[in-house]
């Protein structure tokens, strides 16, 4: 997060979802430590992961929008983050069991980010130029997110109905986030060009 709001600072022609970025960021790390803090206490901390998750899912799709370049799957995008959106505030308020983990809605977040990773790397290796893949903050973030998400789908898809798994799966879970954050550094560090010493 700290990487991001120098790097966003100093250069001046980020994208648009570089800019927001640190700020996603900062808001995720103020959930995470919130439900944290209330598990340290014992209390039920599904709902904060419910919202969080679904914040989470709202905006890399958004980001995948923003890196697609064709326009019809741009709308398709729109299309699927407002569905999603509205579909998993419905089932968390009207469905969901009190105190439960929204594991269905998570089960298709992580799938929609799963297909629309790929359907950016389908683009990418059919652009007509070619693109310096380790400058391009898009594809850290992209190979981070379809990486991370789908190892944990089979893990958090089935935490309400096999609440062990979670428990011996937690290492695993912390590798994959630190995998996820280290790829985010580097997206926002690949940009930055470094003038070498003439010694």
């Amino acid at each position: 997060m700290l990487v991001g709001f120098i790097t966003v600072s100093f250069k001046r022609n980020n994208p648009r979802y570089l800019q927001i970025f640190p700020f996603f960021l900062m808001v995720t790390l103020a959930g995470e430590l919130l439900g944290w803090q209330m598990g340290l206490r014992n209390h039920n901390n599904s709902a904060v992961y419910n919202y969080l998750t679904l914040v989470a899912f709202a905006y890399y799709m958004y980001l995948l929008r923003y890196v697609v370049v064709n326009l019809l799957a741009r709308r398709i995008i729109l299309g699927v983050i407002i569905s999603y959106v509205i579909g998993t505030v419905t089932y968390i308020l009207l469905i969901l069991e009190s105190g439960a983990f929204h594991t269905l809605t998570y089960i298709i977040g992580c799938s929609l980010i799963v297909v629309l990773s790929i359907y950016y790397f389908y683009e990418l290796f059919q652009a007509p130029r070619a693109v310096n893949l380790m400058r391009e903050p898009a594809f850290w973030i992209v190979i981070g997110l379809l990486f991370f998400y789908s190892s944990t789908l089979p893990v958090l898809g089935i935490v309400n109905y096999y609440p062990e798994v979670y428990m011996i799966s937690e290492p695993v879970l912390m590798i994959l986030n630190i995998l996820l954050y280290s790829l985010f550094t580097i997206a926002f560090l690949c940009r930055i060009r470094y003038k070498r010493s003439i010694l």
